[in-house]
């Protein structure tokens, strides 16, 4: 029998995919309708945030949260993929000022501009930029705009680098890894990643899994939708609006999407403001 629509935060192990996470809750949820937000390199561990049922409506609003990571960065080796999954392309000797790593580091905090990994996902003419590196194709991404809300260096281990970043949705770990690595003249790569959150899903209430196949356990929808983004209780009549998707004469207390609740608790719909009044950008009652 499926499991209520809701989240399940996954606690990836390394080695698997995003989509073979997805496989193994689809089994246990007992339903093909499951789907992930940001998805995780094979191998990176930590949060995966797994939409079951209805909720997988919720995944592309989730995906725009900042997220959290640990990270091991290696000074002094290239790869073709920014990563230790990568084949060596170039190696340098390191011989660095502990001082001048974490000088170098603590540039990258504030809004940068980054040019992402050219095997990342995001997509050239419609097509993945790694899909067209495994095709043979020389890929040159634009950058885009990113911001590290914070970089904290925790050691310098000869050429290893122990760091965490909180940063915006679309930020590249490793490519702050390779860029730290050219600015310090040896190059640069990440051998270890682990996201410790997503928004507010962080590994405290990740479960592995092998746990997952013992106790499945999901987030319902309605606790999720308060967890992740700012919310609004309705009477009677502004819920029955909400449900046909109408507009509400309302001044919502978020810029960005805001869940909207039933006098029963119901989680409703995701609003946004325009103008003077809010509109759906997302239903999910029916």
């Amino acid at each position: 029998m499926p499991v209520e629509a809701g989240l399940v935060v996954v606690d990836k192990p390394g080695g698997l995919t995003s989509h073979d996470v997805v496989g193994r809750v689809r089994r246990l949820a007992g339903t093909r309708k499951v789907g992930h937000a940001g998805t995780l390199d094979p191998m990176a561990t930590g949060v995966l945030v797994v939409g079951v049922g209805r909720a997988t409506r919720l995944l592309g609003h989730l995906v725009l949260t900042e997220k959290s990571y640990d990270a091991t960065v290696r000074l002094g080796v290239t790869t073709t993929t920014d990563d230790a999954e990568g084949e060596v392309v170039r190696t340098s000797p390191v011989q660095l000022d502990e001082a001048a790593v974490r000088e170098v580091l603590a540039g990258f905090r504030g809004e940068i501009d980054q040019v992402p990994s050219a095997v990342s996902a995001v997509k050239v003419g419609g097509k993945r930029a790694y899909q067209r590196v495994r095709e043979g194709e020389a890929v040159e991404l634009a950058p885009r705009r990113v911001t590290i809300h914070d970089l904290t260096v925790h050691s310098v281990r000869g050429d290893r680098v122990d760091l965490s970043v909180r940063c915006s949705s679309g930020t590249y770990v490793r490519a702050i890894a390779r860029d730290a690595g050219e600015l310090l003249g040896v190059g640069g790569h990440l051998t270890a990643l682990r996201r410790t959150a997503v928004g507010p899903f962080d590994l405290a209430r990740a479960r592995t899994l092998e746990d997952l196949e013992s106790t499945f356990a999901v987030v319902p929808l309605a606790e999720a939708a308060r967890s992740a983004f700012p919310c609004v209780d309705l009477d009677d009549g502004q819920a029955a609006d909400v449900r046909y998707g109408r507009r509400l004469a309302v001044r919502l207390p978020a810029a960005g999407p805001v869940a909207l609740f039933a006098p029963d608790g119901e989680f409703l719909a995701l609003y946004e403001q325009a103008g003077e009044l809010a509109r759906a950008v997302a239903v999910f009652t029916g």
